[in-house]
């Protein structure tokens, strides 16, 4: 009778030979416990070990060698997966920060990549910093606008098709051509008191704030192909054309009929005032520094130090002509005051001007 060394050594009872790493190594199918899976390997390598000298040695060394092939097998958290999931076990299906589907997944579940591919589009996205709706398009393993869709799962948001999205030239004009190139983004209309904005991947905390303080409403991105988001850009920011944005126009109630009268009652002094007020109006809200195009920020960046120049120059020609021909036989200390000014200009510069 041929000795069957699974059986009359391990004590596996008959079936498929050689048996899977579970039965060999004695643990229950599946058993995640490293800990245990060497605690048992440990027991049955010096149970095999008794049979190394004599007629059964190569039958010894070969099972030895099976154990620990079998042990390294199952103690390697990836090897382990993969083989569990050739025995059949399923695996809750990873999801992203924000509990979302996976983009591979939801490419796998269209039958668009094989479980090897994801596989090897995870490794070349990782090796070369990419998203994984990026590295199966440089993979050529689907187009644009399919991974996109994927992608737009992953991030929890909406995909848009821009040929067939029209957005709204009022919006479109609050938004500089500086900005949407910078940044791969379309201001597209307001939905339900949100602004939406089409982009290539999630917009960054400093961009929402920055479209949030444009639009004096919140933001909601969708999520569109790379293509034409730049295709967008040319076709609705073609060069000269939307390069400072247009400043927000806040809308008033009209009067009450029953207080008209009241309100035709002005002061002189609001009269006066009504000349500066409609100015700051055309002008619109101050913006800040972060909210200023490039071209404006060089703009401002030049005439303050300008502003600082010519403050420096004054104060000497001041000194020259003015303080020590005529002030200072009198009073010497006068000639300080014309020099306050520079520190005076750099500071309203800094600190107001530029801000």
């Amino acid at each position: 009778m041929a000795l069957d060394v699974y059986k009359d050594w391990l004590g596996i009872p008959d079936g498929p030979r050689p048996p899977d790493h579970y039965t060999l190594l004695r643990l229950v199918q599946f058993e995640d416990d490293t800990e245990k899976i060497r605690g048992n390997y440990r027991k049955l390598n010096g149970h095999v070990r008794k049979y190394a000298t004599g007629q059964y040695s190569v039958q010894s060394q070969e099972l030895l060698n099976e154990l620990a092939k079998a042990m390294l097998c199952l103690t390697d958290p990836e090897r382990k997966r993969e083989y569990d999931e050739s025995q059949g076990r399923e695996f809750p299906e990873e999801k992203s920060h924000t509990g979302n589907r996976l983009t591979e997944n939801v490419l796998a579940e269209k039958e668009v990549l094989t479980k090897q591919q994801v596989k090897e589009v995870k490794e070349f996205a990782d090796k070369r910093g990419l998203t994984v709706r990026d590295a199966v398009v440089q993979m050529k393993l689907t187009d644009i606008e399919t991974a996109t869709r994927a992608y737009a799962v992953e991030l929890g948001v909406s995909y848009v098709d821009l040929s067939e999205t029209i957005p709204d030239d009022g919006v479109l004009d609050r938004v500089s051509r500086a900005t949407v190139r910078r940044n791969s983004i379309i201001p597209l209309f307001v939905d339900e008191d949100y602004i939406l904005v089409a982009c290539v991947d999630e917009l960054t905390h400093d961009l929402e704030q920055e479209l949030r303080l444009s639009f004096d409403l919140p933001v909601r991105a969708v999520l569109a192909a790379p293509m034409a988001i730049n295709q967008a850009i040319s076709k609705y920011y073609p060069p000269g054309t939307r390069e400072t944005p247009v400043a927000v126009k806040k809308e008033t109630k009209a009067a009450p009929a029953d207080t008209k009268k009241g309100d035709a009652k002005k002061s002189k002094k609001e009269e006066k005032a009504a000349p500066q007020q409609k100015a700051k109006a055309v002008e619109g809200p101050k913006r800040y520094w972060s909210q200023l195009t490039p071209e404006e920020q060089a703009s401002k960046t030049q005439i303050g130090y300008l502003l600082m120049c010519w403050a420096t120059i004054g104060s000497v020609l001041l000194d020259q002509f003015v303080v020590f021909p005529f002030v200072w036989p009198t009073f010497p200390f006068f000639f300080l005051c014309p020099i306050a000014f520079v520190p005076a200009a750099v500071w309203f510069v800094k600190k107001v001007y530029w801000k």
